[in-house]
């Protein structure tokens, strides 16, 4: 869901139906049915997803009983290296926080995909910090926000779950490549035979060839109820690559004076360029970006310290 929407997206159940404003008129009107269908009614389609997958033939590297070793912001262990750091700049009111991750991988299956409830379908959520929970995950950030849409490829794991494809989207492969790809001219399928390991669709694409893209101020998202433009500064996630089983995950926190003002989307570009990335793939952000790290919040959601439920995240298995 784009930054610039945050009380549209269904933040949680008993907030959106209490909500003032556009929500409440939504709610009170006609429409308050399919409002209610579209934005808060869980639609599970499966409904033990580590069981489903447990079914298919993933090929993941096991990480269980990694023995990694923790430091407050680095974690080092034979699948990954992990290292955190925080950076500030500005002062007063243009004052931005984000947070860094560098993350080496040994094999690009250490980085895997969950959904919340461990469940796939549309408006199911859960914080950041409880998915990473359940699955032992040593660093993790919110994912793409898929549930709120219909549309896009969702490959998790190696698994196909959805083929609607709808935009450009960014590809994580088994040998450790990332690509961004016109969703419309492939399929799930297709993907998957040719090495996808994990599929995000949100965007857009930021850095293609190191240079921050053009025109990606002006870029929707989404034309459907709601999803706007993501102009402004906002908190945001995105993800950088430098190299091969070399990422960056980057959390720009915002909307909090003094605090961290948020960033356009050129200037999460030009954060990754500065990190030395070729590609770089902004994803959903807003209240949802959070970053979590060997079970604690490393950001600040919106200047307030409460993550605000997701879909699904990103994380490192070890």
């Amino acid at each position: 869901m784009p930054e610039g929407t945050a009380a549209t997206k269904p933040l949680s159940r008993r907030r959106f139906l209490i909500g003032g404003g556009a929500g409440f008129a939504l709610l009170a009107g006609g429409g308050a049915t399919w409002a209610l269908d579209r934005f808060v009614v869980d639609h599970v389609e499966i409904g033990d997803v580590a069981a489903y997958e447990a079914t298919q033939s993933v090929g993941a590297v096991d990480t269980t009983g990694a023995n990694g070793t923790f430091t407050d912001t680095s974690y080092s262990s034979e699948y990954c290296t992990i290292d955190i750091s925080t950076v500030v700049t500005g002062s007063g009111d243009s004052t931005v926080t984000y947070y860094v991750a560098d993350v080496v991988l040994t094999d690009a299956t250490v980085l895997r995909s969950a959904f919340a409830n461990n469940e796939f379908g549309t408006n199911i959520v859960e914080d950041t910090s409880v998915i990473a929970a359940d699955n032992g995950a040593v660093l993790a950030i919110n994912g793409d926000y898929y549930g709120f849409r219909d549309t896009g490829i969702v490959i998790r794991n190696g698994v196909a779950y959805r083929d609607a494809g709808a935009r450009d989207g960014l590809a994580f492969y088994r040998d450790g490549s990332v690509t961004v790809y016109d969703e419309t001219a492939t399929s799930a399928d297709e993907l998957v035979a040719a090495g996808v390991w994990n599929t995000l669709s949100f965007g857009p694409a930021i850095v293609e060839a190191g240079a921050v893209v053009q025109g990606i101020e002006d870029v929707e998202v989404d034309t459907n109820v709601g999803n706007h433009s993501i102009q402004g500064n906002q908190p945001r996630t995105g993800i950088g690559v430098i190299d091969a089983n070399h990422l960056v995950l980057v959390v720009v926190d915002g909307r909090s004076e003094g605090y961290s003002e948020g960033v356009s989307l050129p200037e999460l570009a030009t954060i990754f360029t500065g990190l030395g990335c070729v590609t770089a793939y902004n994803i959903d952000g807003g209240g949802s970006s959070t970053m979590v790290f060997n079970g604690s919040l490393v950001n600040d959601p919106l200047g307030k310290g409460q993550e605000r439920g997701t879909s699904d995240i990103l994380y490192i298995g070890g």
